[in-house]
């Protein structure tokens, strides 16, 4: 049967939503964020401005925790998902004091201290890829938040929010398209972004990603009692201090091959001790990684130099052997990635037709930290044709895994009117590419379209 009461009520609905609307777009948008894809517990109260005069974003909060895993070298898994069992709930009670003060027409929460807060819109929570029973600590504690508080939430793309996380940070935001560069631990990817969703993988690793190579090499090439004093297994870090001691200056007289024809010529360049580590697919212009080779050489290495007398005529390597195994691990591992860049670009320059060029090379995950990697890939763009490319990167403490980066990759799909359904599973894999078997960002179920 017909109201005419219905009309009336849905209007007030409306008009109710609407003025919902306007104030978060005066306001801006506050989400309480967490990260447990791997072995780092972290959380950040992320806000994203609205203000001309203001930066785009401010964390309000970020704290991670870190699994140590040192005696096994490496990341073990049970040791990271009891460190996130055991972390994760004084993390998020240590955020909420940090969350901003309730301004008027602002939802909020009372803390356990009588303070009064403002309520985050929304929950972003990783929800893959990575380690499932990892990724389970977080997302459910997320999917409880958002029970409680009454709020949506959104389960992030752990990739997609590293690619994002330049547009949290700088003042000169990269607009898509671009090409992004995600390398870390457990990545090696070159991904044409589109847009927010659209993301084309055009090269990964065939093996293992470049900074677990970096990380086998620096447990061979790092003097023990040095390795011995790590504060974490990021190792390839450690090596970066041990070889470039001095920065920026150790490596300000490198020289990028000009050509083709040089990296092939350089392809197994030896060194003043004998040895020579090998560009990987050097000779080819096959649009594909691979690190593990670079590793194994490494080893090799090593193991030929503890069986022979260095040149001073002490067993095994010497400090400036090692040095020099180190740097040029690093060139080679640099040289292959910067390579494969210049050929993705040279790809997308010539297919661009109809579509806006690439002008803008993002670079994100743990490795993006390392300042002589931006130097081979800033020497390699000046001298081959794409000087006008510029490169964008987050500074080093959001480039390893943190929270904040899923923050705001929660940020931007909210806006983009996006939601996750409390019902969802945490994903081991989990591609970028909408043409990938599991249908890329949006492909697996759970996501939510708010009507416009």
């Amino acid at each position: 049967m017909f109201s005419p009461i219905a009309p009336a009520i849905a209007l007030r609905r409306s008009a109710a939503e609407l003025r919902r609307n306007s104030l978060r777009c005066r306001r801006g948008l506050l989400t309480l964020a967490i990260e447990t894809s791997c072995d780092d517990t972290s959380v950040a109260i992320v806000e994203k401005l609205n203000t001309d005069s203001s930066p785009k974003a401010k964390i309000h909060f970020l704290e991670n925790i870190t699994a140590d895993s040192r005696a096994h070298r490496g990341i073990h898994p049970i040791l990271a998902l009891e460190s996130h069992q055991e972390s994760m709930a004084n993390l998020v009670n240590k955020a909420l004091k940090n969350l901003p003060i309730t301004k008027e027409g602002q939802a909020s929460i009372q803390l356990a201290d009588g303070a009064v807060r403002r309520r985050p819109d929304f929950i972003s929570a990783t929800r893959g890829p990575g380690m499932r029973s990892n990724l389970s600590v977080g997302l459910d504690t997320g999917k409880a938040l958002s029970v409680a508080w009454q709020i949506p939430m959104v389960g992030v793309h752990h990739m997609q929010a590293h690619l994002l996380t330049p547009r949290l940070v700088s003042s000169n935001s990269p607009s898509f398209p671009f090409l992004s560069i995600l390398v870390s631990g457990g990545h090696s990817i070159l991904v044409h972004s589109k847009s927010l969703v659209d993301h084309k993988i055009m090269a990964s690793s065939e093996d293992i990603a470049i900074g677990e190579a970096l990380d086998k090499s620096a447990r061979e090439i790092i003097p023990a009692e040095l390795l011995s004093e790590a504060k974490n297994t990021m190792y390839a870090k450690t090596l970066e201090q041990f070889v470039f001691p001095n920065g920026a200056a150790d490596f300000a007289d490198y020289k990028p091959p000009l050509n083709r024809g040089e990296e092939v010529a350089n392809m197994k360049k030896q060194s003043a001790y004998g040895w020579s580590v090998t560009v990987p697919f050097a000779n080819t212009r096959a649009l594909q990684l691979s690190f593990s080779s670079i590793a194994s050489m490494v080893n090799k290495i090593v193991k030929a130099r503890s069986e022979s007398p260095s040149l001073n005529g002490d067993p095994g390597l010497s400090h400036l052997e090692r040095v020099e195994l180190g740097r040029e691990t690093m060139r080679v591992c640099f040289e292959h990635l910067a390579s494969r860049t210049i050929i993705a670009l040279e790809k997308l320059r010539l297919s661009h037709v109809g579509d806006e060029e690439v002008k803008t090379l993002v670079v994100s995950g743990g490795v993006a930290a390392n300042r002589f990697l931006m130097a081979v890939l800033r020497s390699f763009l000046d001298v081959r044709g794409f000087e006008n490319v510029r490169i964008v990167a987050p500074p080093p403490y959001l480039c390893t895994d943190n929270a904040a980066m899923i923050g705001w990759a929660g940020i931007e799909m909210f806006e983009a009117g996006w939601e996750t359904g409390l019902g969802v599973r945490a994903l081991r894999k989990w591609t970028l590419d909408p043409e990938a078997e599991d249908g890329g960002v949006l492909g697996p179920g759970g996501w939510v379209k708010r009507d416009a």
